[in-house]
Parts: C-alpha cells; structure tokens; sequence
C-alpha cells in the first residue's frame, strides 16, 4: 500500500476525508502534519494551505472535495456520488452548502472551546516530539487558530447564525426525502459531509471531539437544541449505523 491522508487530528474536514476513504474500504496510513509547518507540505505537494492532503501512488491531491472527486472517478466500487446526473447534482449541491456550513462550525466551535485544555490535549498529545512542550505551545497554538480562522466575538456571533441557518435548510432537505438520507436511498458524500462537518458540535463518539466535554453555556445548549432537534438526531444515528470508523484519526 502506498496511500497516506496528512491531517490534522482535530480537522472535521480531516474526518470527512478519513469517513470517504474507509467508505470506499481503502487502506491507508494516517500521518499528522504540524500546524503551520504544514503548508511546506501542501503548497509543494497540491498547491494548496490546508489539510486534507490524500497521497496515493503518484497522485497528490489536497482539500476534502477534491478527494472525494479523486476517489470516485479511479476507484469506481461503492460510489460517493451516484451516476444518475440529476441524484448527482443534488448531492453536489448538499456538499458544497455543508462545506460552506463548515467553515462557520469550526470558527464559532473554537470559539466556544478553545480555552477548554482538553482541546489543546486532542491537538498536541499526537505530536510526540511536541507533548512535552505543550505548556509552552498551547498559548502559541490558541494564538494562531484565533487569527487564522479569525475568531473574534463578532465573528463568531455571525457564524453561530450562519450555522443556524445552515442547519435549518439540511434539515429540509433531509426530510423531504424521507429523513434517511439527503439523495436517494443509499449513504452519498452529501450525508458524509453533512455529518462529520457538524460533528464537532455535539461531541460524536468514537471522533475527536467525543473527549471534549468541558461546554460553556452556549454550546451546552447549541448541543442540547440540536439533539432534539431531528438533525441532530440524524447526525447520531448516521455516525452509530454507517460510519464504521477505523480509529486512526491519532495518525499511524
């Protein structure tokens, strides 16, 4: 086997592409790129400043929808996206309102948690060569993800609406197809990326963020809205029934 994710551990789009990935049963070693230092990597590899990066053989290929796009046009065995073009667009469509919807759910979610030191455990005790530094580190790392992803109060207010919103419309679409899945009958990469980009908020077993439990009153009740909510309740059953996950999100 000569296939590798980079990822981060943390990354809600790093379990979308290890969901797609063991979805379509493929082996492949999991290695965790350094924050920050990690864009040596992917600018070389896929011109690109993010995580996921997906090596396979020859072939470099960086961001989760790329992937996906990747994996099923060279292995054509269970299909993240299904070839009746009208099913196709429509899961396309679902991907890329979720994808959008991520980028809210990690600013507001770190908002929310970033003082938490259980997240800071998740994001360094992987890196060995880190751990015995992350009394120094966490301060810097806190820091960096504040301006990277710009984590401000005004910031984040907007896109705890904008996730809201966002939230409001899947759970539509979910149920005007019968609340099983968003396109037909069968798990697609729009129930794949809906699910693990709004994981984060309610704490999913068997993910990284099942050990952050520490919640401020606003995502206690964010989480406790949602799991009443039949969205919420969708996320929970699709993580318990389909996601078969490997448990390498630490990294090899």
């Amino acid at each position: 086997m000569n296939r590798t994710l980079y990822q981060f551990p943390l990354s809600h789009y790093c379990e979308k592409a290890r969901w797609m990935l063991d979805f379509k049963d493929l082996d492949y070693s999991v290695k965790n790129l350094f924050p920050a230092a990690h864009r040596l990597m992917t600018k070389l590899r896929a011109n690109s400043d993010t995580v996921p990066l997906l090596n396979d053989g020859k072939e470099w290929i960086g961001d989760s929808t790329e992937i996906a796009f990747y994996l099923d046009a060279k292995y054509l065995l269970r299909p993240l996206l299904p070839s009746d073009p009208v099913l196709r667009s429509q899961v396309v469509r679902i991907e890329n309102i979720a994808d959008k919807a991520g980028v809210h759910v990690r600013r507001w979610i770190y908002g929310e948690i970033l003082d938490n030191p259980e997240v800071m455990d998740v994001m360094l005790n992987d890196y060995a060569y880190a751990k015995p530094f992350k009394k120094y580190l966490a301060p810097l790392m806190r820091k960096g993800i504040m301006q990277l992803y710009q984590v401000t109060p005004e910031k984040t207010a907007i896109s705890l609406e904008k996730m809201l919103e966002a939230v409001h419309l899947l759970e539509q679409m979910l149920q005007n197809n019968g609340g099983r899945y968003f396109v037909g009958n069968n798990l697609s990469l729009a129930d794949i990326s809906v699910a693990s980009l709004f994981a984060p908020i309610l704490s999913v077993p068997d993910t990284p963020w099942e050990s952050i439990q520490t919640r401020t009153e606003l995502l206690q009740k964010v989480y406790d809205d949602l799991l009443e909510r039949p969205f919420g309740q969708w996320i929970m059953r699709v993580y318990a029934e389909e996601r078969h996950a490997k448990g390498n999100w630490h990294g090899d």
